[in-house]
């Protein structure tokens, strides 16, 4: 064997060795980060039903968690039967799936369009199912069901609106963002005119529901928000491959083979679906779809979207942002987009202020 053929063999062996090293440590740095995004899944997870336990229990009437899990279970005497399933239970479930649809379609919008400010509370989605839900009630006496059905075709209208006024042979995600503030800002000034057109009474009603507020609900709307989830949340998981490819950019997307267009379009049409549908449950809650897919990123860095450990971020951020609504002061319940934006609002201003440190706020 000539020593240019044993030189070719040790290089050809040098370089087998150089890929199964590479193999083996891309696998076991995707193996440390399954473990942990399963691990804060988990920890989410627990820390939602704690929080879910405690929304059930306290309140004018303090009720140990037994005295509660015995009263969701058939149990308990018919005082604490009326505390904990009709006022109480409905209020927490409708918070948990409000804030997890919140959660979800902000997590969808950020990374398909690969930009922090690209949530539906302000790019124009909620603002769409504001104008239209506000207009149906002050205007046409809608309510209950019909009320939900106008807030979710308002937001479907504002972001297919949006989609159309942002295409140049493409969507670009800062294009979207900026075409979707500015008719957010159009269609809250149709809200504005209408309840100025109202009288002072409905005006005030329809000016709780757009802080964003769980107080008073019942089953009533549970039911439709749960069956609306149940529906879309299966979609979006299925919509979600498209994800991966789509945060590599569009041409490295396109050369993978996916369907660049079609799977943003499946993407977007679903996370628009998830804020109509938990606007019009409890209205348009602030900054939930905002901070709950940043939290989850940074608990699961390396993970992409964490669509699951969004959707919980956002299910425990609007329990605990409800439970301070209703306990924080002792004679007022506030509503929840009040305590929402109080966390909301700093972050919004940390962002603008780090992206002008590095020169990329304009």
């Amino acid at each position: 064997m000539s020593r240019e053929t044993v030189l070719a063999e040790e290089a050809a062996r040098a370089d087998r060795e150089r890929l199964a090293d590479a193999v083996r440590q891309v696998s076991a740095v995707r193996g440390r980060s399954l473990r942990r995004s399963v691990l804060v899944g988990a920890a989410l997870l627990a820390a939602v039903v704690v929080m879910f336990g405690v929304s059930l229990g306290f309140g004018d009437m303090v009720m140990p968690i037994g005295k509660v899990v015995a009263t969701l279970f058939g149990g308990g005497d018919g005082g604490s039967q009326f505390v904990v399933l009709e006022l109480r239970l409905p209020r927490a479930l409708l918070a948990l799936l409000v804030g997890a649809g919140f959660g979800l379609s902000g997590a969808v919008f950020q990374t398909v369009l690969r930009n922090p400010l690209a949530s539906p509370d302000l790019i124009g989605i909620s603002a769409g199912a504001s104008a239209v839900a506000v207009t149906a009630a002050l205007l046409f006496q809608v309510s209950g069901l019909a009320l939900s059905a106008s807030a979710l075709t308002g937001s479907l209208v504002a972001g297919a609106a949006i989609y159309l006024l942002a295409w140049r042979q493409g969507i670009a995600g800062q294009r979207l963002v900026l075409v979707g503030i500015g008719v957010g800002m159009g269609l809250s000034s149709i809200v504005w005119y209408v309840m100025a057109r109202s009288e002072v009474t409905d005006a005030q009603e329809a000016f709780r529901w757009l802080a964003g507020s769980l107080n008073g609900r019942s089953w009533g709307q549970v039911w439709p928000l749960l069956i609306a989830l149940g529906v879309l949340v299966p979609l979006t998981v299925l919509a979600a491959h498209a994800l991966r490819p789509l945060q590599l950019g569009d041409d490295a997307a396109a050369g993978l083979g996916a369907k660049v267009e079609g799977g943003r379009l499946a993407l977007l049409g679903c996370a628009t679906a998830l804020a109509g549908v938990a606007t019009a449950a409890a209205g348009p809650v602030g900054f939930v779809a905002f901070v709950a897919a940043p939290i989850a990123r940074r608990l699961v860095p390396g993970r992409g979207a964490a669509l699951p450990q969004a959707a919980l971020t956002g299910a425990l951020l609007v329990l605990v942002a409800d439970f301070a609504a209703q306990h924080a002061l002792p004679s007022v319940q506030l509503p929840v987009g009040v305590v929402t934006s109080i966390i909301g609002a700093p972050y919004l201003l940390l962002l603008l202020a780090r992206a002008n440190r590095v020169g990329s706020g304009g």
